[in-house]
């Protein structure tokens, strides 16, 4: 995981990264599982079928896994939700210590 290129989609407007959140009444804007895509059409279809309305608000990046761990203690992530389909979608979730 550590070797990878994974892609994220984050937000044009204010900066901050597509996530999933479990519990929905969970207040707290930066809680939830930073997305991660091993391509970046796997994000962009993912925007496309999920959220076509607001797809253009978002930019498309790529990070290493070895930046993972401090992107996710920065913005107070529960874990990753590693996207498998992005058509159904598919979401294999991990929680990260």
């Amino acid at each position: 995981m550590l070797s990878q290129i994974y892609y994220i989609a984050r937000s044009k407007s204010d900066g901050s990264y597509l996530v999933a959140r479990v519990n929905r009444d969970v207040a707290e804007k930066n809680t939830g599982y930073l997305l991660l895509f091993s391509e970046h059409f796997e994000a962009l279809t993912y925007l496309n079928t999920h959220a076509a309305s607001v797809a253009d608000q978002f930019a498309i990046e790529s990070i290493p896994g070895t930046q993972l761990g401090a992107l996710l203690k920065r913005w107070n992530f529960i874990g990753v939700g590693i996207v498998r389909d992005p058509l159904l979608p598919k979401i294999e979730f991990l929680i990260c210590d």
